[in-house]
């Protein structure tokens, strides 16, 4: 629903096409051909161009008396196979992955493994072979997994698999944040839908909800007063919004006195104000014995949710306010309710509305300097109001995401070792969130009462992001922690260190190794060999920080 927009003015020519301009490729384009009279539209046609393709659209008068007009579109020069990278990388990757597990089934060899441990340590290795233990066993040779006490039954209070899953949404984040190659799939979608870079934040957001449950639980279970526990969270809070204001912030090169146009919001601020609502309504309401199923209860198969009954409350409380304020709410200048993009969408009729309520509340608390000025809507629907994705009004979805999160910790604490239970709690919600979903969006893009929105944060957005967390984490529980088919690697790593590597690759995302001056900016292949680069040699700092027992916790 974009109106349409002066490409090009073609003057008077006897010769062929005297006027050469550049598409967008990532849609299918609707191109109008009007006449030098105003309002004669000549023809009109619909093509999805490809990445560096020539085109030339032929225009041919049929009749000159009824003046029929013909448009075709001649392709010069073949589009190039953009994916090709994309296909290189993965067999890349999957080579280096097939060489890892040789090594590991070599080294599963009595021979070659004291051999190699022989030459790396000589000492350590004949005071092992000439002592009355023997020959080094499997947990003492060298792996991949340097502290295989994690898989022991005397110490299984921390799931990989959490790990493992905040690892993946953190990696998949730093690719996405260093460029993902150029890809549109691997940026944000301008409005309604979903790309690849809008699943990774909501799930750093639930699993940090899933840990939240168990991290409390453990606390308490320790010893702790609430009181003590209550003093950490806030400090936590503290220190996470101070680190996005402070140095995570597209304006601090600045200077870090530069509050005229500092931004507000931000992706560690909304983690810590998150964290800070959904870890405190925990502690306030948590009960003795109800994460591992101590108390009675008139409906056992209901005993992760009915003792919880009061934070069920607050949380719809909050989806009622951010329903009421979303469309209720007047905006000045801008229809009760919208949900657009502004600018030329919605045939321009809203220029200044972008994001409704929720911009409005932003430009109303912080101040319009405040808030992010380039939003991903600014160029496909040319808007000129700033937004910011991780505004007020989306941080209340952002602790309903936590809160599912944190569902799915207590599903954890209530069937402890019940792996199946675990398993088929965790998919029955993601059907539910499916189904809700498909209610609010109509099973449809752009036509649904609520569409999937990664801006807004929209109600069908968090339920969307959940049904899939909860099947890529009943996933990752099952490899990781029942069967054990997979360690987590490399994804584990990374997920021990998230705050280090987050703010590590914010911090350091212009300098070299992780970024260096390219000889095409417009290839593919030389962004995706950067970013994937980038994103590798951060596997591999918290890999090795691992293995240093080196972990940045706040």
């Amino acid at each position: 629903q974009c109106s349409y927009q002066l490409l090009a003015v073609v003057p008077p020519s006897d010769g062929g096409p005297s006027v050469a301009v550049a598409v967008d490729t990532q849609h299918p384009l609707s191109l109008l051909l009007n006449g030098s009279l105003a309002g004669s539209e000549l023809c009109k046609i619909q093509y999805h161009f490809g990445e560096f393709g020539n085109y030339s659209l032929v225009v041919k008068t049929l009749s000159a008396s009824v003046k029929t007009v013909s448009c075709d579109v001649v392709i010069n020069e073949d589009p190039i196979n953009s994916y090709l990278p994309i296909l290189f990388a993965f067999l890349v990757y999957l080579g280096i992955l097939a060489v890892l597990i040789i090594w590991r089934l070599v080294m599963k060899i009595d021979p070659v493994r004291n051999w190699v441990y022989k030459k790396l340590n000589p000492r350590e290795t004949d005071r092992l072979i000439n002592s009355e233990l023997g020959s080094p066993s499997t947990a003492d040779s060298i792996s991949s997994d340097p502290a295989p006490r994690l898989w022991t039954t005397t110490s299984r209070q921390r799931l990989r698999s959490l790990d493992t899953f905040r690892g993946l949404s953190l990696i998949i984040m730093v690719f996405v944040n260093y460029g993902g190659g150029k890809y549109w799939f691997f940026k944000h979608e301008s409005w309604n839908g979903l790309t690849v870079a809008d699943l990774v934040f909501p799930w750093f957001v639930f699993i940090m909800g899933t840990s939240v449950s168990l991290s409390l639980s453990s606390m308490l279970r320790w010893g702790s007063s609430k009181q003590k526990v209550l003093g950490k969270i806030l400090w936590r809070s503290f220190l996470l919004i101070l680190l996005g204001v402070l140095v995570v912030n597209p304006n601090y090169c600045l200077g870090p006195l530069s509050w005229e146009n500092l931004r507000i919001p931000g992706v560690l601020q909304r983690l810590g104000l998150t964290y800070l609502v959904v870890a405190a309504l925990e502690l306030l309401f948590t009960r003795a014995g109800a994460d591992s199923g101590a108390l009675e209860m008139s409906c056992p198969a209901l005993q992760d949710i009915l003792p919880y009954w009061p934070q069920w409350i607050f949380i719809l409380m909050l989806e009622a306010i951010w329903l009421c304020l979303t469309f209720l709410l007047p905006v000045p200048g801008c229809p009760r309710g919208y949900l657009g993009p502004g600018g030329i969408g919605d045939f321009g009729n809203y220029p200044n509305c972008t994001g409704g309520a929720a911009a409005y509340i932003d430009r109303l608390v912080l101040g319009e300097k405040h808030v992010y000025q380039h939003p991903s809507c600014n160029v496909l629907y040319q808007t000129t109001m700033p937004y910011d994705p991780e505004g007020i009004l989306g941080t209340l979805n952002a602790i309903l995401m936590a809160f599912l999160g944190l569902q799915a910790g207590k599903i954890i604490l209530s069937y402890k070792e019940q792996h199946k239970q675990i398993m088929s709690r965790f998919f029955i919600w993601s059907i539910v969130m499916g189904v809700i979903s498909a209610i609010l969006t109509n099973c449809s893009k752009e036509e649904g009462f609520i569409p999937v929105n990664k801006n807004l944060w929209s109600t069908s957005y968090v339920t969307t992001m959940s049904c899939f967390a909860f099947i890529l984490l009943l996933l990752i529980y099952y490899l990781v922690d029942v069967k054990r088919l997979w360690s987590g690697a490399p994804f584990f790593y990374p997920g021990m260190n998230s705050i280090l590597v987050y703010i590590g690759h914010e911090v350091f995302e212009n300098y070299f190794p992780f970024k260096w001056k390219m000889q095409n900016s417009q290839s593919h292949a030389e962004h995706l060999t950067q970013n994937l680069t980038a994103t590798t040699l951060w596997v591999i700092i918290s890999y090795l920080l691992y293995r240093k027992r080196i972990f940045w916790k706040i």
